[in-house]
């Protein structure tokens, strides 16, 4: 994926990332609320030379690099009971306090000793008392010359420990980034692993990533498309109106010799497919087109119903041999639009299809008709959609926004390809309204390119 994908996938899951963001602070805000305050108590000693009057030079500079090489053995000590026990003892304590680390910069002589506690009094009593003790081991025990010497290392004090006022923890600031941070991270995970998990397909570009040809329309939502399925006729004048007639636009482009014969189909069920190419006729015809609309779906047909005709008699038993086309084909009020429903549903759908017949039917209405347009099943329930693209100009190709999955449109592609059958185009049906009102000029552009 690159930036784009990045970004879109973002602004689609934006409310799990907000989401998770608010839970992080959240958490972050009970964490430093349930967190005891700490407080905390530093002393600053020193390791100090002390060098006889009479030591040479040479004495004088073995003094002072065996103190630097003394620190860190001196920092270790700090935490010994040998430093501690005395300062159990000093207090009054009833076991060794916790909570002591010492610091030493890098060739330095200072030694930092550090003490947290949740008294901020403790803390300071505690630090001085070890550094005292500290003093006190280093110099009576560790350092103890029985014979005068060049030189001695003695513990000098340089900064006390003071009574802190602030605690050091909880930091509701911090806990707040931490928190934010974590559930940012998250929810950016929690977006990315969605989005990789989910193959539906969303916007005009993730169906042209799945198949690779140019989407030809982009149908809007509208809640009111089941009761009315033909907006050609019952709203002439709204979006999704306005989305067949460019769609028309651009299916015209494939036209041969002023004639066209399309296949309409999708991977599935409940994509569209039957208003697509409902609506697509009537546009034609508005045109002033000649067209014949045929219910290809034999075993579910839809087109009879949307444009309440009789269909118990229709394609089925033209292609059987039991009626004459002109019989059945039934013209629309005054429009040049004829339809032919699917009939009979008989036991045999694919093999009527596939059949010379058919192949016979469409050459006759070609003769007739400026535009054919055949409604078919969905290419991965049955073949019926491929065997009738053949014989046709080609297929379109119908996905649904938010439902149709990526990897069985690239399928359906496939299966009218395998064939020697061509897919045109793509037709999202169920598209985000701010897509769909878009202009079309682009798409139109892009498939007189293929």
């Amino acid at each position: 994926m690159d930036i784009h994908d990045y970004l879109r996938v973002f602004r689609r899951q934006i409310v799990v990332i907000v989401a998770s963001v608010l839970i992080g602070l959240s958490t972050g805000a009970l964490v430093a609320m349930l967190t005891p305050p700490r407080y905390q108590a530093s002393t600053e000693v020193m390791v100090a030379v002390q060098v006889a009057d009479t030591a040479t030079p040479a004495e004088r500079s073995l003094a002072t690099g065996y103190a630097k090489q003394a620190v860190e053995t001196y920092r270790s000590l700090i935490t010994s009971s040998l430093v501690l026990d005395p300062v159990v003892e000093d207090l009054g304590l009833s076991a060794a306090p916790t909570g002591i680390s010492a610091s030493a910069p890098l060739n330095s002589a200072i030694i930092t000793i550090t003490v947290d506690n949740r008294n901020p009094g403790q803390a300071a009593r505690i630090a001085n008392a070890v550094a005292d003790s500290f003093a006190t081991v280093v110099t009576d025990t560790l350092e103890s010359r029985e014979q005068a010497a060049a030189f001695s290392i003695r513990i000098v004090t340089l900064e006390p420990a003071q009574v802190p006022t602030n605690p050091v923890a909880p930091n509701l600031s911090l806990s707040l980034i931490i928190g934010s941070l974590l559930g940012l991270a998250v929810g950016v995970g929690v977006a990315l692993l969605r989005a990789t998990l989910d193959r539906r397909v969303r916007v005009a570009a993730d169906v042209e990533a799945a198949v690779p040809v140019p989407v030809l329309g982009q149908i809007p939502l509208d809640p009111d498309t089941r009761e009315h399925p033909l907006a050609m006729s019952t709203a002439p004048h709204g979006l999704r109106a306005e989305a067949y007639r460019s769609l028309r636009t651009n299916v015209r482009f494939f036209f041969s010799g002023n004639q066209g014969v399309f296949v309409v189909t999708s991977s599935g069920p409940g994509e569209g497919k039957s208003t697509t190419a409902a609506n697509l006729a009537l546009a034609f015809a508005d045109a002033g087109q000649r067209v014949a609309l045929l219910d290809g779906d034999l075993r579910l047909p839809r087109v009879a119903e949307y444009f309440g005709i009789e269909g118990g008699i229709g394609l089925s038993d033209v292609l059987a041999g039991r009626v004459q086309l002109n019989d059945v084909i039934q013209r629309w009020g005054r429009s040049a639009l004829f339809v032919l429903p699917a009939g009979t549903v008989p036991p045999n759908p694919a093999e009527l299809l596939g059949s010379s017949a058919m192949e016979s039917l469409i050459e006759t209405l070609t003769e007739a008709f400026d535009v054919v347009i055949i409604d078919a099943p969905p290419l991965l329930l049955v073949t019926d959609a491929a065997v009738i693209a053949r014989v046709t100009t080609g297929a379109l190709l119908i996905a649904a926004a938010g439902s149709s999955q990526a990897n069985r449109l690239t399928d359906a592609a496939k299966s009218i390809e395998s064939v020697g059958a061509r897919v045109l185009g793509t037709v999202l049906t169920k598209a985000p309204v701010s897509a769909a009102a878009s202009t079309a000029y682009g798409t139109a552009a892009a498939a007189t390119t293929h």
